[in-house]
């Protein structure tokens, strides 16, 4: 268990550096919320003064982070500027949307990439493994950005699906299962744009991972032993790939958790990425670290169930 131990003294290390340094580049920026309240006339020099005080920002940077320490642990992460309510309850509808988006992302980019990766080593060098290997090469080459606008044009020119939100208007009023087809119909666009873009980098380490594996001398004997192709692919190539495997799906969640920022903005997904840059844009301090905060805590988060399968599935790191 000292394994786990060390990666959960690391997580928190992580998380309190990740806090720290950017609660003090925010603050170090120039420019705050008050400073673009200024430049409106109506708001006399003295409620801007009450409302510095109000928000602590006539204190040092040092007294500042302690108090956000202590709404931290009340779970109220600060208050937003712009709404004047604690942060926490305005951002856990919005980072709960950014998980689902993810989860589901990973998910079925895992789902495709895996056999495809499997099946382009069992096939290496054959038709199979050139197709799969061209069309990991096509999507490498395309920026992600512009496969998101792409996809969002084709969507939004053939009306086959919904170019923004969760759900359409009324949608509450709708039967379970149409209202959860108008939430799948939603999901399409956003899901398949991060499972596309993930798509090279997952089958082209599947396949390297599955083809080395292939080539260990206990696949060769065990295939002279006349083990079935199929069988010796499944039950002794993939798990011998199982560490690098799940190493890569740590890197996956993080890629397309930083990844779905981006197409929450292109597709008006409500989660943490236009939140976020609306609150960047408007210089809500508290908004723009507990932003930060979840999105590394969903990246460690992820790191660290992949370190626990590896834990899991390695007997030689449970004996360190």
């Amino acid at each position: 268990m000292r394994y786990l131990s060390r990666r959960l003294l690391h997580t928190v290390l992580l998380l309190a550096a990740t806090t720290f340094v950017t609660f003090l580049f925010t603050t170090l920026a120039p420019g705050n919320y008050f400073d673009e309240m200024r430049l409106n006339p109506q708001i006399s020099p003295e409620t801007l003064n009450a409302l510095k005080a109000h928000y602590d920002f006539d204190k040092p940077v040092v007294v500042r982070y302690g108090a956000w320490l202590k709404s931290l642990l009340r779970g109220e992460m600060g208050y937003s500027f712009a709404y004047n309510s604690p942060v926490g309850p305005l951002l856990a509808v919005r980072a709960s949307n950014t998980l689902l988006l993810t989860v589901t992302a990973t998910l079925l980019a895992w789902m495709i990439a895996l056999p495809l990766g499997v099946w382009s080593a069992e096939y290496a060098g054959r038709w199979l493994d050139r197709a799969v290997t061209g069309f990991s090469a096509i999507l490498l080459v395309i920026p992600d950005i512009a496969l998101a606008l792409g996809l969002l044009m084709l969507g939004v020119h053939s009306r086959w699906l919904p170019a923004g939100g969760m759900s359409s208007i009324g949608a509450e009023s709708l039967p379970v299962v149409e209202r959860l087809w108008d939430f799948a119909r939603h999901m399409f666009l956003p899901a398949a744009i991060l499972v596309l873009t993930a798509q090279p980098i997952l089958v082209r380490h599947i396949r390297a991972a599955v083809a080395e594996s292939l080539s260990e001398g206990f696949i060769r004997a065990a295939e002279a032993h006349g083990i079935p192709r199929h069988r010796l692919l499944w039950r002794y190539a993939l798990p011998a790939s199982a560490n690098p495997l799940i190493s890569l799906f740590g890197f996956s969640i993080g890629a397309l958790l930083s990844g779905s920022l981006l197409v929450e903005v292109i597709t008006s997904w409500p989660g943490l990425g236009p939140f976020l840059l609306e609150a960047i844009l408007a210089r809500d301090l508290y908004v723009v670290i507990g932003g930060v905060l979840l999105a590394t805590l969903f990246l460690i988060a992820g790191n660290f169930v992949a370190d626990a399968a590896l834990y899991w599935a390695d007997p030689r790191i449970r004996k360190d």
